[in-house]
């Protein structure tokens, strides 16, 4: 069983099946958490086989498999290439991304990832990083706020909050999560306080951890990383991470047109397996509350 407290994997069956587990083949679950997702590919696998998985929160690794065809690294994903080459190991069969924080983070009350509990702000993943949400809060400009907030928040009044920190922060450094929610409570919308503390607390947590640059250099490393038919199958939790996502699998980059050859053909590293996302059925939902958002996107290199 994973370690109580961290969640259960979402569309566990549909992630199993995406990567189409070859039984001797050398398989990857870059964001490893309670070892769910890894625990049913090793499963799979015969004894020729081999999973390598990734976690940079060193409470991950209390989560560590005891099975010889198994490694853990305690590093980001975005050094999946490097990671790989140490262990001489240069293309593989399939990589699973599940893009979720995992509920054990947010649990953790003294991470001050959730908007629920009295906490310093910190938000690290990894805990050793210099940068955490108090310096973002204190130190950064008011555009740098605006930009985090309206890019990383999707919130709509990102201006008025960058300027309302500003402000509070003159008065006093702003610490815990509780301050930062008073901050927020009069730019809410009436009745749509919750979502609103999430997408702020969400812009904060990106920003700290570098999330989405470090989601890019992991997927064109993904796409190198792969043999030929081997599939990278990857979940996310919010527009910004599916649409990073959906463009690299269709375009093999992030923005402008996709490259031809001479004659025209597309230059793209994957074929899509699904061209719309797999969404968690409504039973699952009930369940587990984080399923509700969860995009599942399959690509075969």
């Amino acid at each position: 069983m994973a370690h109580l407290g961290y969640h259960i994997p979402v569309m566990l069956q549909e992630c199993i099946s995406g990567l189409n587990i070859r039984p001797d083949g050398v398989y990857v679950d870059v964001t490893f958490g309670g070892g769910g997702h890894s625990r049913s590919i090793l499963e799979k696998l015969n004894e020729k086989g081999r999973l390598i998985a990734f976690d940079q929160d060193p409470d991950a690794l209390e989560n560590r498999i005891n099975d010889k065809r198994f490694v853990l690294l305690n590093q980001n994903f975005r050094y999946l290439k490097n990671n790989l080459r140490l262990l001489g190991v240069h293309q593989v069969n399939g990589i699973l991304a599940d893009l979720g924080v995992s509920s054990h983070q947010i649990d953790a009350a003294d991470r001050g990832f959730a908007t629920r509990f009295e906490a310093d702000l910190d938000m690290r993943m990894d805990q050793v990083s210099e940068l955490d949400a108090k310096q973002v809060l204190n130190t950064y400009s008011e555009e740098q706020l605006h930009r985090i907030f309206g890019e990383y928040g999707e919130v709509k009044n990102a201006r008025s909050l960058a300027k309302r920190i500003i402000s509070a922060r003159v008065e006093s450094e702003i610490k815990t999560t509780e301050r930062f929610k008073k901050i927020l409570e009069p730019l809410a919308p009436r009745g749509r306080e919750y979502k609103y503390y999430a997408q702020a607390f969400q812009a904060l947590r990106i920003e700290v951890n570098g999330e989405l640059d470090a989601l890019q250099d992991f997927l064109q490393q993904s796409a190198e990383m792969l043999k030929t038919n081997g599939r990278l199958v990857v979940m996310s939790y919010h527009s910004l991470e599916d649409r990073l996502v959906k463009r690299f699998m269709q375009m093999g980059k992030f923005s402008g047109e996709v490259e031809k050859d001479f004659y025209g053909n597309p230059l793209v590293p994957f074929k899509i397996v699904t061209r719309k996302p797999i969404l968690a059925e409504g039973k699952e939902i009930a369940q587990n509350n984080r399923a509700r958002s969860a995009k599942l996107r399959i690509a075969e290199k």
